[in-house]
């Protein structure tokens, strides 16, 4: 199998500057942040293999940063119409496609996401799936909460989630709470 070539960049976010990866077809496969890069490598590593990919400083911004960038501005939008390719499990492809599904300002919960894809059951898989999302925000695996509608892991940590949501006017905390209000699709 030939080794492939992805191209990486370093964008500065509000919420700390995020590695973002491409192919050569300027679909992302990646998008984490710096502080997060050795998970992402590790996420990589198992969709492709060790030495089945590499990566290469972008030479040009590429349609995934002006996306991010625009999402970061409060174009919601701008990141639903990115192009992606993930290499995961059948499985992990179809919870990854049902969270693209997921409209900005809902969160919804892992219950309910596995029953949306058909799979009732299994809602401790979809977890796993959503915590092996190697695309932050894109794949907006953010918008998912507890089965009590609390804010439960995220690989960029909580307080990202939590600006996210907050950003996408979906977890709106109260004054002084850390506890999420919004809006929830159950």
């Amino acid at each position: 199998m030939a080794t492939q070539t992805f191209s990486l960049e370093r964008v500065n976010t509000p919420t700390g500057q995020m590695l973002v990866v491409t192919d050569d077809e300027c679909c992302l496969r990646a998008v984490d942040w710096e502080d997060h890069e050795q998970r992402m490598l590790g996420l990589l590593r198992r969709q492709y293999g060790a030495s089945a990919f590499r990566l290469r400083e972008a030479s040009h911004q590429s349609a995934a940063r002006r996306a991010l960038l625009a999402y970061f501005e409060g174009d919601m939008d701008a990141v639903a119409r990115q192009p992606t390719a993930t290499n995961g499990t059948d499985f992990q492809r179809k919870v990854w496609c049902a969270l693209r599904r997921i409209p900005v300002g809902l969160t919804i919960r892992y219950g309910a996401l596995a029953a949306r894809i058909g799979r009732p059951a299994a809602a401790r898989a979809v977890g796993l799936a959503n915590g092996a999302n190697p695309i932050a925000i894109i794949v907006p695996c953010h918008r998912v909460i507890g089965a009590n509608a609390s804010l439960t892991g995220y690989g960029g940590g909580l307080d990202r989630k939590r600006w996210l949501l907050a950003h996408e006017n979906a977890c709106p905390a109260p004054h002084g709470s850390s506890m999420p209000g919004g809006r929830h699709d159950p």
